[in-house]
C-alpha cells in the first residue's frame, strides 16, 4: 500500500517514504481533515487580500471606509495596550483575529467546520502567542532583564512564575476551543432534532430560530472569542514589553 493513503481508513504515514511509520510520524483521519479545512480558510484569506487590495486604491467608498475602520479599531488597542504603535506588533494581533475569525465562523459555509472545535487548533495559536510575546519581551528587555522577572522577589519563586507563563498557553487555548466546541455540539444538536421532523423544520424557520441559533453560535460567539483570543494576546504582550518600565518608574 502506497504511504501516503490511509493505513485502513484511520492512518496516514506522510514519511512512510523515508520509512517513518512510528505513530509521532502519523496523522489520524481526523487530523488530515482538519489540516485541509485550515488550508482551505488559509487559501480564501490568500484570495481575499486581491480584493481588498483593490478596494484600498480607491479613494472613495464604503468597502474602504469599513476596512480602514476596522484597522483603526487595531490601531486604537495597540496604542491603549503598549502607549505606542509598532506595526509588527499590530500585525500580529491583527492576523490572529482575522484567522481566529474565519476559523470560528467557516461553518456556516456547508460541510465545513470549525478547525477551533479542535484543541489542536486552538493549542497550536496558544503557543505561538506564548512565543510571539516572549521573544518580544526578550527583545524589549534583553536575555538578562527578561530572566530577571522570573526570580523577583526571590529567586525560590522562579517555579511559580514559570508555571504561570506555561499557564497562560493552557487558559487561553482551552477558553477558545470550549467555547466554540460547545457551540458546535448545541448547532449539531439542534440541526440533528429538527432534520428528522418536517413540522420543527417549518416551525424554526417561521419563527426564525435557525437564524438565532445560526447568528449567535456561528457568528456573533465566533466573533467574541477571536476578539477574546486577540486581546488577551495583546495584553500579555503588552505586559512582557512594558512591565520593565514601569519597574523603573516606580523606583525612581
Amino acid at each position: 500500500m502506497n504511504e501516503f493513503e490511509f493505513a485502513g481508513g484511520q492512518t496516514w504515514h506522510p514519511l512512510g517514504w523515508l520509512g517513518l511509520t512510528h505513530p509521532f510520524f502519523s496523522l489520524e483521519s481526523s487530523q488530515v481533515h482538519l489540516i485541509v479545512q485550515t488550508w482551505i480558510i488559509l487559501g480564501i484569506l490568500f484570495l481575499l487580500c486581491l480584493p481588498v487590495r483593490w478596494l484600498l486604491k480607491k479613494k472613495f467608498g464604503i468597502p474602504r471606509y469599513l476596512i480602514l475602520s476596522f484597522v483603526d479599531t487595531f490601531i486604537g488597542l495597540c496604542k491603549q495596550a503598549m502607549g505606542t504603535l509598532i506595526f509588527s506588533h499590530l500585525a500580529f494581533v491583527t492576523s490572529i483575529f482575522i484567522f481566529i475569525l474565519f476559523c470560528n465562523v467557516i461553518s456556516i459555509v456547508p460541510w465545513m467546520e470549525e478547525p477551533t472545535s479542535n484543541p489542536y487548533t486552538t493549542f497550536a495559536m496558544g503557543i505561538i502567542s506564548f512565543l510571539y510575546v516572549q521573544f518580544n519581551g526578550i527583545r524589549a528587555h534583553g536575555i538578562k532583564g527578561y530572566l530577571k522577572e522570573y526570580i523577583e522577589p526571590f529567586f525560590v519563586m522562579a517555579p511559580l512564575h514559570l508555571i504561570g507563563k506555561l499557564a497562560s498557553i493552557i487558559s487561553m487555548s482551552c477558553r477558545l476551543w470550549g467555547n466554540i466546541f460547545g457551540g458546535a455540539i448545541i448547532t449539531n444538536m439542534y440541526q440533528g432534532l429538527i432534520r428528522s421532523h418536517l413540522i420543527l423544520q417549518i416551525v424554526g424557520l417561521g419563527l426564525g430560530l435557525n437564524f438565532v441559533i445560526l447568528f449567535f453560535f456561528g457568528l456573533f460567539e465566533g466573533f467574541l472569542q477571536a476578539f477574546v483570543f486577540t486581546m488577551l494576546s495583546l495584553t500579555y504582550l503588552s505586559i512582557a514589553i512594558t512591565q520593565e518600565e514601569q519597574g523603573h518608574g516606580a523606583s525612581t
